[in-house]
């Protein structure tokens, strides 16, 4: 079950006028009317870990609003973030279908709002409707391939500064949708993305000051413009 901190919140699946630009959400009508009667959409306040690691699996979770932090962390207390979910993503969709505990712990960085589905419930959907298992498949199919480049990033780059200047640059093309100027709001602290690019916070910090003083990057308040993504490529390569 969400934890006690969650509030239940009305929404519409049928009418929502994100779902076709989602990959999971986007199911012919059939499918999309009992998506819309399965589950509960609850509302987290920032900070709330809508389920831990190695928890006994109950709901998959997916994401409507806001941003989730997914984080593993080892016996001797380091935590390493695997990935930030947007919306649109599904959360705990590996363990319910393997039926094992959550492999890691979901934490919300802003309001966020969430569909949660009983395992069971997901799985008799997932086979009256063969849609939504190749949704399914191409959600798991993405995530691998996040996983994949996070892990090249952290293995191949030569430098933190190079870690963090493609760390950057995938938020600032996810953000633009096409556009040129790319611009992102940070949710994350400096602690948090030390422990996505595998350094120490002092050296996050160092470098972003750097970025800011080179004119490669604009910040203002929490937003982020990357002012030279192409200097940054090369950094990251």
């Amino acid at each position: 079950m969400p934890p006690a901190s969650a509030n239940r919140t009305h929404s519409d699946c049928l009418n929502c006028e994100h779902r076709f630009t989602r990959l999971f959400c986007n199911l012919d009508h059939s499918a999309l009317a009992d998506f819309d009667a399965l589950g509960m959409h609850y509302h987290f306040e920032p900070g709330i870990s809508i389920f831990e690691e190695e928890t006994p699996i109950g709901e998959v979770y997916v994401l409507c609003e806001g941003r989730v932090k997914l984080s593993s962390t080892s016996r001797q207390g380091k935590t390493l973030i695997l990935k930030i979910a947007h919306p649109g993503d599904v959360l705990g969709l590996g363990a319910v279908l393997s039926g094992s505990r959550y492999e890691v712990t979901a934490e919300t960085l802003e309001p966020t709002r969430v569909k949660a589905m009983p395992r069971e419930d997901f799985l008799a959907f997932m086979q009256k409707h063969g849609e939504v298992s190749m949704h399914a498949a191409q959600a798991l199919s993405e995530e691998y391939k996040t996983v994949f480049l996070d892990a090249r990033r952290l293995a191949l780059s030569s430098s933190a500064a190079g870690r963090l200047a493609g760390l950057l640059l995938e938020w600032g093309r996810a953000a633009a949708h096409g556009k040129t100027e790319m611009r992102f709001t940070m949710s994350l602290t400096h602690e948090d993305l030390a422990n996505l690019i595998g350094t120490s916070r002092e050296t996050v910090t160092r470098m972003l000051g750097k970025f800011k003083r080179d004119k490669l990057i604009q910040m203002r308040g929490a937003t982020i413009v990357l002012l030279a993504p192409d200097k940054l490529e090369v950094m990251a390569a």
